[in-house]
């Protein structure tokens, strides 16, 4: 009577119950891991856990088992750690990224008859919690990227930009390394503006920011500085590679075509180079040189690199 009443509740239960001998044998199972292994009592009870489970770590799952029965304790296995043990259907009409219920898994020692070992395994579907943790998870991830890119060009925002050049700034100084700043402007944006309009002006951004990320190492860091102006830090670079990646942008940038409403807009860019120097004391000192150089550029003509001049100590 006692059996016939635990089974019932067993199977009403909407948690998988696995019972094994200490041989791993299954001794029973309720009625939640029939529906969801889809396999019969005879096909089961009796056969060892890795026959009818073949997907089991099987070196991982003895290791467990057997802490379990000599310790005596607890033992427990969540869905973060492996998305699920068992290859048991889910039923949520929901879309995941696995065809198997995502499972905790909690593994308890019991008396058996004669003092004989058991192992009672429970199964909890969490399919849902790891649904809706991993779209949390996702959303926070598009949330911090978000804070960190600039919406129009995709490029690193101000912020972002000037975290990442203190940063490396900092690391150039302690260890005496090469890092090199670009910074430039599109010329006569105004005039664009003008001339195009708005979203003519954003295309060109747009146009001159993929051009500028294609031309870049992946350790370099491009960021929009403000407006129509772009800096790009870049690391391990004396003052002849930063001078000739500055003029590869220049010259690419100058013979891109722009299609905008059936019209093509060319633009170009004024450029200013510097490096951080022993008379540098922040990261400000490195954006200040490299302005002026572009400043420089700007009044010499446009379209041209320009380089900040080494102060001389006395």
């Amino acid at each position: 009577m006692l059996d016939a009443l635990s089974k019932n509740i067993s199977d009403q239960l909407n948690t998988g119950i696995l019972i094994l001998d200490h041989d791993f044998n299954i001794l029973m199972w309720n009625r939640f891991l029939k529906v969801h292994a889809n396999k019969s009592d005879k096909d089961v009870i009796g056969n060892s856990i890795f026959k009818v489970f073949p997907e089991l770590p099987r070196k991982w799952f003895e290791r467990k088992l057997s802490s379990v029965i000599q310790l005596k304790n607890q033992s427990f296995c969540s869905w973060e750690q492996r998305h699920h043990l068992f290859e048991l259907s889910h039923s949520r009409p929901i879309t995941t990224d696995s065809d198997f219920m995502a499972q905790n898994c909690t593994f308890m020692p019991i008396e058996g008859e004669n003092g004989a070992e058991r192992i009672c395994i429970l199964i909890e579907d969490v399919t849902d919690v790891c649904h809706y943790q991993t779209q949390l998870t996702k959303v926070l991830q598009e949330l911090a990227l978000a804070n960190r890119i600039d919406g129009l060009t995709q490029t690193f925002n101000r912020k972002h930009w000037e975290e990442c050049l203190a940063s490396e700034f900092s690391r150039a100084v302690r260890y005496k390394q090469d890092l090199a700043l670009i910074m430039l402007d599109l010329d006569e944006f105004k005039v664009l503006n003008d001339t195009y309009g708005h979203q003519g002006g954003d295309i060109a951004l747009i146009e001159t920011a993929k051009s500028i990320n294609e031309l870049l190492r992946m350790g370099d860091l491009f960021g929009r500085y403000g407006g129509e102006e772009f800096a790009i830090i870049l690391p391990n670079t004396d003052l002849a590679g930063a001078e000739e990646v500055a003029e590869r942008i220049r010259i690419d940038i100058a013979n891109n075509i722009i299609e905008f409403q059936e019209q093509n807009i060319t633009v170009t860019v004024s450029i200013g180079v510097a490096v951080v120097n022993e008379q540098d004391l922040r990261y400000e000192d490195l954006i200040s040189h490299a302005d002026i150089a572009l400043y420089q550029a700007k009044k010499l003509g446009r379209n041209r690199v320009c380089i900040a001049k080494k102060k001389v100590v006395a």
